[in-house]
């Protein structure tokens, strides 16, 4: 089946497609890509939230990167990294972003550089940035390609919540915007402490099973900041026998018998079908406790598939779709 319409949740497509096809996607640690130690809700941060330049960082992909001085010119060719770095207030830095890019709205009026799989090169090599963040959906290959074009690629891969604060720790310190970042990572630490609070109560026995969709047919096992959304939630995913994205066997499914399904709700199919359509109309689906509740809930693609900055709002709306009575 072709799809046309895939708004938010296409670059998190091409990662599951990318992660089934590139050997070593999901042997990452959880403070990958930033070279720091993964942040804890009890962790003090340093008083001096000033940057000492020069600072080296690494990359999710092992590089090595050295700053004399902040970044004047930025491109961000994922939706992820440019809600970050738009949160950390680097409206003016910024010179470019991938066409997916839809949030904040000043994203919109910024220069396209293609897709995050498919960048566009001519317009990020034209744009002279001083570096160019992209995430889990560029292949290995592309970004090998670009640094050998001279493009300064910092490449991140979050696999958790953790990952994304450290990530955004990471761009505050690179572009000496490091009391942006704790104000962002302490929000999102509240966030996290809010729902595991109301949650706590749930005995293991009590905890709902719950199946996810992002996009016709797919869904995530556990190694991914989606399944751990699941279960930070206080549910459990009853794809977490698998490791990563995957296509889905809907036998299994209907054997696991979800008590709620959640699903991306801007996704429509080329006969404008939405996910809640596809996944109600197929064969024995009928018979799955959570379409028998009506508990098959829509929820906001980009809170579900972005690790960025609003990922911790995702974790609530899941929380509240598990959990509703929680969450009043």
């Amino acid at each position: 089946m072709n799809f046309k319409t895939w708004k938010g949740m296409a670059s998190l497509l091409s990662a599951a497609m990318l992660a089934l096809t590139l050997a070593g996607c999901g042997t990452t640690t959880s403070n990958e890509g930033t070279g720091t130690t993964p942040l804890q809700p009890s962790q003090e941060q340093s008083t001096d939230l000033k940057t000492q330049y020069p600072i080296t960082v690494t990359d999710a992909t092992g590089e090595s990167f050295t700053f004399d001085k902040a970044p004047a010119k930025i491109v961000s060719v994922s939706p992820a990294e440019t809600e970050s770095l738009f949160a950390l207030g680097l409206d003016e830095q910024i010179v470019g972003v991938s066409d997916y890019d839809d949030y904040p709205e000043a994203a919109t009026a910024k220069t396209k550089m293609g897709g995050i799989t498919k960048p566009n090169e001519e317009s990020i090599i034209a744009a002279e940035a001083d570096i160019v963040f992209t995430g889990i959906s560029m292949s290995e290959e592309s970004v090998k390609k670009l640094r050998d074009l001279g493009i300064t690629i910092f490449k991140t891969n979050p696999k958790s919540v953790d990952d994304v604060m450290n990530n955004i720790e990471t761009f505050g310190k690179i572009t000496d915007h490091q009391e942006k970042a704790q104000e962002i990572i302490t929000q999102m630490k509240q966030d996290v402490a809010e729902v595991t609070e109301a949650v706590k109560a749930v005995k293991p026995e009590e905890k709902k099973k719950v199946y996810v969709e992002f996009s016709p047919g797919w869904t995530v096992g556990k190694g991914e900041f989606m399944d751990e959304l699941i279960t930070l939630a206080g549910g459990n995913n009853v794809a977490s026998d698998l490791t990563g994205w995957n296509q889905i066997n809907e036998e299994n499914i209907i054997a696991s018998n979800p008590d709620v399904i959640l699903y991306a709700n801007d996704v429509i199919d080329e006969n404008s079908k939405t996910l809640d359509q596809i996944i109600k109309a197929r064969s024995g689906w009928d018979q799955i406790t959570a379409v028998k509740n009506d508990a098959v809930i829509g929820l906001d693609a980009n809170l579900l598939s972005r690790p960025g900055p609003r990922v911790t709002q995702g974790l609530k709306e899941v929380a509240k779709a598990i959990y509703p009575d929680l969450f009043k």
